[in-house]
């Protein structure tokens, strides 16, 4: 599946700077990219690294 088959989605918080990354989740690894380089295609995780991710995203902003 390329990143272009993907239904990406960013934050709603991110402003229109294009400064962001954006998300598209399958069941099978979830894939992020900039926005500024979307052309670049996208970085895949497995659900495991995934929410290893969001789990030490979210601490750190605590």
């Amino acid at each position: 599946m390329s990143s272009v088959d993907l239904e990406f989605r960013k934050s709603s918080y991110s402003g229109s700077s294009g400064n962001c990354l954006e998300v598209a989740d399958t069941p099978a690894f979830s894939a992020v990219r900039d926005t500024q380089n979307r052309e670049l295609g996208a970085l895949t995780y497995g659900p495991a690294e995934w929410r290893a991710f969001l789990r030490t995203t979210k601490s750190d902003l605590r």
